[in-house]
């Protein structure tokens, strides 16, 4: 029998009603509210990342006191959730019942996902940490679902084909997240601070031969800029995983 001082484990701020309720009034600071606060948060992780983001500083950009935060939210943790969520409403996406080739479909949502992932590099942190239900996020699933489906593959494969897709795309995403922070941080351009990377680890003599297999790599693939270098990865690591699925769509037919 578990203790009654033991903590039952957090489930999910869109349970139980807690993302609908305290909307406002009851004496609570005039232009106050969760929409507010969670648009705040969204603000300061973009600005700062999740490692500086708390509560009091939340409190300090809205000009009240922690409490007065804690009125609408009742931890960081359904903050953060609801922020994620929020954002996720930023993504375009296709209508499944459209028409459309379910090929450009599956590139519109990589495209939207990875974009979502470098414009607020926080949000990789927080995927999978919450059980991320919000409707946002459900109809993001909803959708890569209903557009798989389409490919083809039987029942038994989607689950695979969504992985192989879109935990490439938050791989990439989040790397690329991770590049633009620590050039910024730096006080650099991503170009500058590839360049500077790229310096560094040449100057290392055990990276010798492995930088310089990869510079011919890198100047085979060209690009004259990182953002054009990281472009062309992602849309030809795309290209290569909607063949596999054509390929195994074939297959299964063959079968």
């Amino acid at each position: 029998m578990a203790k009654a001082s033991e903590k039952a484990p957090r489930t999910s701020v869109w349970l139980e009603s807690k993302a609908h309720r305290r909307s406002g009034g009851g004496g609570q600071p005039s232009g106050l509210d969760r929409a507010r606060i969670v648009e705040v948060t969204v603000r300061l992780l973009d600005a700062e990342g999740l490692a500086k983001f708390s509560m009091r500083r939340l409190a300090g950009e809205l000009n009240v006191t922690a409490m007065s935060v804690y009125w609408y939210v009742d931890t960081k943790d359904d903050l953060l959730e609801l922020a994620l969520d929020d954002v996720m409403g930023e993504m375009r996406l296709p209508d499944p019942d459209a028409g459309e080739d379910w090929r450009d479909q599956v590139r519109a949502l990589a495209r939207e996902y990875r974009t979502l992932l470098v414009r607020h590099p926080w949000v990789s942190a927080l995927v999978g940490v919450f059980l991320n239900i919000g409707p946002n996020n459900l109809a993001f699933s909803r959708t890569v679902q209903r557009v798989v489906r389409r490919t083809g593959l039987p029942a038994r494969r989607l689950t695979s084909t969504i992985s192989a897709v879109f935990q490439f795309v938050y791989g990439y995403g989040t790397l690329e997240g991770h590049l633009s922070t620590r050039a910024a941080a730096g006080g650099m351009t991503v170009d500058e601070y590839f360049q500077q990377a790229l310096s560094t680890v040449t100057a290392a003599p055990q990276a010798a031969d492995v930088m310089q297999e990869s510079q011919e790599i890198m100047a085979a693939r060209g690009g004259d800029t990182v953002a054009e270098m990281l472009e062309r990865d992602f849309e030809f690591a795309l290209e290569l995983l909607i063949a596999g699925i054509e390929a195994m769509v074939a297959r299964e037919r063959e079968d």
